[in-house]
């Protein structure tokens, strides 16, 4: 994985995004700010994932011009950073969990709607990929960052997933300011990304992952004291440790963090680490780092 160099007009599209990191708080316009109130050598991660072309890179450097290292000002907030949405895109999404079973119904009811540009697939929501949704989310993102107004609208928002994995994508359309609109069922109506429907999901991620976390902690105590191995042991290394510190240090989520590791050995060689992985490795570092010299 290498760094992104930033060219022609990337770095002004990071900067027309304002930096989401509560210790950065950089407005648009202006590049991303250390604790100590330099120029950031690189923007934060949270800033040029908004970018579409940019979500996948590990890291994007802050260019020359903005003179990295030096004492950051406020620079002239972009035109387009505080002006109102200029037109309304509604992207459609319909799911069926078999082959047998019928997408009609929610086909019918989106058109109905207004909706033209409709993605389908027939998966089951246990899938761990499903490439119309995931299609779907990448175009409202790409449409957003144009600076025009986006929503996904769904039959159902049973639809798109249940519990964390609802959350998840609430979280995902958060940070592309997409909104969510479902026609029928408990949560029927339009629902901005500002609004109490994302920060009730954004919550019920939080609170999954706490217990996931809770609960893989009690199971890999338990296992120690039993003399068990835990199970991903022989995936990790110290190449692969050194980069998820250097995610984590980024803020990342261990599930972000989990998808940008690679196994270079073994059965798994190719694959990525499952986040539980990633968890213990960087436990396991936390404690070792903790104890005191010589013991």
């Amino acid at each position: 994985m290498k760094q992104s160099v930033l060219v022609s007009d990337d770095f002004k599209r990071v900067e027309a995004h304002p930096c989401p990191m509560s210790t950065c708080a950089a407005p648009a316009g202006s590049p991303c700010r250390t604790g100590k109130g330099k120029v950031a050598i690189q923007y934060h991660t949270a800033r040029f994932r908004l970018v579409p072309q940019l979500a996948k890179v590990l890291s994007a450097r802050t260019p020359a011009v903005r003179k990295p290292g030096s004492v950051w000002t406020e620079l002239p907030r972009s035109a387009s950073a505080s002006a109102e949405p200029v037109g309304h895109v509604r992207l459609g999404y319909a799911r069926a969990s078999t082959a047998r079973q019928s997408l009609d119904a929610q086909l019918d009811s989106l058109t109905e709607a207004g909706v033209t540009r409709v993605f389908s697939e027939k998966i089951s929501t246990r899938a761990t990929r499903r490439p119309e949704l995931e299609a779907a989310v990448k175009l409202a993102g790409e449409i957003r960052s144009s600076g025009v107004a986006v929503a996904l609208v769904v039959h159902e928002h049973k639809r798109l997933g249940r519990g964390i994995e609802l959350a998840m994508l609430a979280e995902e359309l958060k940070a592309n300011d997409v909104g969510l609109e479902f026609l029928t069922g408990e949560l029927k109506g339009s629902h901005a990304p500002s609004g109490i429907v994302f920060t009730v999901l954004a919550a019920m991620s939080g609170m999954e992952r706490e217990y996931i976390r809770d609960r893989t902690l009690e199971g890999h105590e338990s296992a120690r004291k039993r003399g068990k191995t835990i199970g991903g042991a022989g995936v990790t290394d110290d190449s692969m440790l050194s980069m998820a510190l250097h995610l984590r240090d980024q803020e990342m989520s261990l599930r972000d963090i989990a998808k940008r590791l690679i196994i270079t050995t073994g059965k798994k060689k190719g694959q990525h680490p499952s986040p539980a992985t990633v968890m213990r490795m960087l436990r396991e570092h936390d404690e070792r780092a903790a104890e005191p010299a010589g013991t």
